[in-house]
């Protein structure tokens, strides 16, 4: 299949010139679908058949990488373990842990935020470890959405392709707009000081930041000029920032009183919970990492020490930032905006806080590089499938990066930025992560146990009806504690029949792939318990963010149903045509031009 949206012309030699930069129909809608209006509503008459064949439909390995061949030009392998770590530091410790640290702490854990820290740590760690099974076996820049299109198929990996790119939207707005806060303490202004209110607009969305679209603007051209660049500066940024966090851990130390550390829960458990289901906001940017497993040159090696190693020094690194803040101050005055710089102010230490504010910005600057870097590989992935316009897909020569991705992304990530409270992006930004990392887990057992063909018939139900019960008690579990208050009779129903479910997974039902390179220990305990516990953080979190997911998610299901689902349904089946590959993807073809249809899941 040629690659869409360049014009191609026979030069001297036989050989094919693109012109690299076009803007066409072509481009966004090349698929027969949309060759004509009656086409079109030919397409539109075979919706509920085509969704059915995009529900059944599961990729496979080999077409994840085969799709590698739509972007034009090759993504350069030039990251080794060592960038690893440096992206995953740089891509999650940042807003989070200076902002939402001190947010939590006053309104929602106390002292406890520590504890809140290891429960979102523990859970973020269990989603890393399912992240770089699928990474190191599928190294593709698609990351979580290519890894759900192989196991789940794909009309679920789109739900999640929408909520990842909502994800990296968000994370990229709060941290630009925490990079004003933090910059206006650096220069000794008021947190605030460079917002601009708008009356007329809805609270919540009426305080303007100008200064947060001007850096994502500066971070979009880096990450568009080099992929290697981006990381040499990233971790250069992230060896000050480092520092600066030791600065604050050994000086805060020093000025510690452990009377602030009384009452240690004040919240009680629930706010312990509650805290954690928000500081998760603080762990997201590690999947970043696994975006660039194309660029890595040896991800069997590369990517579980980049991935795993990371994800541990930085758990280490948060719960000892958090137990020195609740030391320097009582929690109900530790300031919500700035609060490090804050804290060490109210000790005396004036200097200090300048010292802190300069690492905070960069290490918010090294998170929204990364972020940058990241959500551009998923579009790209995500286009090559034609979910979304292959214009998006196309990859620079020079550069070696997806540069339309890039750009779009960043401009999205600044209009979100200039209008958006944190609150508000930090709730509905942990919503759409933990659905998707729970998803991600999902997909691992339906990989390690299920493989078409192989598993029988028997073996496939017991496996649909453990997995359908894991989800269920989890769910039941997040419903039991975010109605129930102090009840506790429901654990003793939810959790026993959640253990009984993995149990019977483990013994009833054999494992049908070992990994090839590298796998998840302990399987199915370790991904079950990441789904029980991604699920029971979203039962604590608020009302309002899931209507705002509700409705994010409704807008995805119209785009596909009306553009997305044809685009795919006719790339795949052209793919299939163009290369013989008649079973290329697992599921049962239904179309009405008689094309061979593939065997069923």
């Amino acid at each position: 299949m040629g690659v869409e949206g360049v014009d191609q012309q026979t030069n001297s030699e036989g050989g094919i010139r693109r012109r690299v930069c076009s803007c066409t129909k072509d481009d966004f809608l090349p698929e027969e679908s949309f060759k004509s209006w009656g086409n079109y509503a030919n397409a539109l008459i075979q919706t509920p058949t085509r969704l059915i064949d995009r529900i059944l439909t599961r990729s496979k390995d080999k077409e994840e990488l085969e799709s590698k061949s739509r972007s034009q030009n090759e993504m350069k392998k030039t990251l080794t373990w060592w960038d690893l770590i440096w992206f995953g530091m740089g891509a999650v410790i940042g807003a989070g842990i200076f902002v939402l640290t001190g947010l939590e702490a006053n309104q929602e854990a106390g002292p406890a935020v520590v504890l809140s820290y290891v429960v979102s740590g523990v859970s973020a760690l269990l989603s890393v470890f399912c992240y770089t099974e699928f990474a190191v076996e599928i190294p593709v820049a698609g990351g979580s959405f290519a890894y759900l299109r192989v196991e789940l198929g794909d009309f679920v990996a789109f739900i999640a392709a929408g909520n990842i790119l909502l994800e990296y939207v968000i994370a990229g707005a709060a941290v630009a707009r925490t990079w004003t806060s933090y910059f206006a303490t650096l220069l000794n202004f008021n947190s605030d000081k460079f917002l601009i209110k708008v009356d007329s607009l809805a609270e919540g969305y009426n305080e303007l930041d100008p200064i947060a679209v001007g850096v994502c603007i500066i971070i979009c051209i880096i990450a568009i000029l080099s992929t290697k660049g981006s990381s040499r500066l990233n971790y250069i940024a992230t060896i000050v920032h480092i520092f600066v966090i030791f600065f604050i851990i050994i000086c805060g130390l020093i000025k510690s009183d452990t009377k602030n550390y009384t009452p240690f829960a004040p919240f009680k458990v629930r706010g312990i919970f509650k805290a954690s289901a928000v500081l998760f906001f603080a762990y997201v940017g590690f999947d970043a990492v696994s975006t660039m497993a194309e660029e890595t040159k040896n991800p069997g090696r590369d990517i579980p020490i980049g991935l795993i190693g990371s994800m541990v020094i930085t758990t280490f690194l948060y719960c000892l930032l958090a137990i020195t803040l609740c030391l320097m101050q009582p929690y109900q005055k530790i300031d919500t905006q700035a609060p490090f710089s804050v804290a060490f102010k109210s000790v005396g230490w004036n200097w200090a806080q300048y010292i802190v504010a300069a690492g905070a910005l960069k290490g918010m600057t090294s998170v929204l590089l990364v972020g940058a870097v990241g959500q551009a590989r998923y579009l790209t992935h995500i286009s090559r499938t034609h979910m979304m316009p292959p214009w998006f897909s196309q990859v620079n020569a020079k550069t070696g990066t997806p540069v339309n991705a890039t750009a779009v992304m960043s401009c999205a990530t600044a209009i979100i930025a200039l209008f958006t409270k944190l609150d508000i992006l930090s709730n509905l930004l942990s919503i759409s992560t933990l659905f998707i990392f729970m998803l991600v887990a999902l997909a691992l057992l339906v990989r390690r146990y299920y493989v078409h063909g192989e598993t029988t018939i028997a073996n496939r139900n017991k496996l649909i009806t453990f997995l359908l019960i894991i989800l269920a008690s989890s769910i039941a579990t997040a419903t039991y504690w975010g109605l129930s208050k102090d009840g506790w009779i429901g654990y003793c129903i939810t959790l026993p029949i959640w253990l009984l479910a993995t149990i019977g997974l483990w013994y009833f039902v054999p494992q049908a792939r070992k990994p090839k390179l590298w796998g998840v220990p302990l399987v199915p305990w370790l991904p079950s318990a990441s789904i029980a516990i991604n699920i029971f953080l979203l039962g604590s979190l608020d009302r309002a963010s899931f209507m705002r997911f509700g409705v994010w998610t409704g807008f995805l299901l119209v785009y596909y149903l009306f553009f997305g689902l044809h685009a795919s349904y006719d790339t795949a089946k052209e793919f299939e045509r163009g290369t013989g590959w008649k079973n290329i993807e697992e599921g049962k073809g239904v179309d009405s031009k008689d094309i061979v249809p593939s065997a069923p899941m």
